[in-house]
């Protein structure tokens, strides 16, 4: 169980948002926190303490004007740390290359693998044919359902797909990948405690690394994580960093295991 930092930017600037807020129209998100630095800042952070294996996010929608400045961004970030992070945000087998030849250990992807509420396997072959195992990781963001599942969201956490997440999945997909990230997305940006059910969920498969994100407001919640993973999963805290404008002191948080 380690800390893995990250960067997430929207319309250009590194933030941090609450995840069930996004929406492509208006490029909107409610923000708790927009910092001065950019994306570059952090990277070299994140350099100077060893923190390998974070993970940059670009939240605007592929294509957009805002979505190119994110991508800048990013690419800062990658060149600051070359092999320091993961990026996603808008990844395809089309332009995978370019963000690891940018200096991105792995890239991660959601929605180009889960479209149309179903995962669309031929897709996730073709990437995985450009980035080969190692180098991909697969983002299983999820929301919880009526019927007290955990179902894969895309396009910004604003979709949900009939796909739910449980062992068979995990262990269908890791032939595939070289890790998954996994956002609680009810949880993400609100620093009010953990899906501890989520964990329970992660804790119990023994298969690729795994993060979770998403809640993480104390270290009492690091200490329930931790628990409820069974010590296994990885770890992002956002907005209650104080680096992001919380109450979590950063060197703490790296040293917690």
């Amino acid at each position: 169980m380690k800390f893995r930092p990250c960067i997430d930017i929207h319309n250009g600037k590194v933030k941090q948002i609450v995840g069930g807020s996004l929406a492509d129209e208006g490029n909107y998100a409610d923000e708790n926190f927009v910092s001065e630095y950019d994306a570059a800042y952090y990277a070299g952070l994140y350099k100077k303490n060893n923190l390998n294996g974070g993970h940059i996010i670009i939240l605007n929608k592929e294509g957009t004007e805002y979505y190119e400045a994110g991508k800048k961004q990013a690419f800062k970030a990658l060149k600051t740390f070359e092999g320091g992070f993961q990026a996603g945000g808008g990844i395809t087998a089309d332009n995978a290359a370019e963000f690891l030849k940018a200096g991105a250990s792995h890239v991660i992807v959601t929605s180009y693998v889960f479209k149309d509420g179903n995962i669309f396997m031929q897709n996730l072959k073709k990437l995985a044919g450009v980035t080969g195992r190692p180098g991909l990781v697969i983002d299983l963001s999820c929301r919880l359902k009526e019927d007290g599942s955990y179902y894969i969201v895309t396009d910004r956490w604003q979709k949900f797909t009939s796909v739910r997440l449980d062992e068979s999945l995990l262990t269908e997909l890791s032939g595939y990948c070289d890790e998954f990230l996994v956002h609680a997305v009810d949880a993400e940006g609100k620093a009010d405690g953990i899906e501890e059910n989520l964990a329970l969920l992660l804790g119990k498969w023994n298969g690729l690394p795994i993060t979770y994100a998403g809640g993480i407001s104390s270290f009492d919640d690091l200490h329930k994580l931790k628990t409820a993973g069974n010590g296994k999963l990885d770890f992002t805290v956002g907005s209650a960093l104080d680096i992001f404008g919380g109450s979590m002191d950063f060197n703490s948080v790296m040293s917690f295991r």
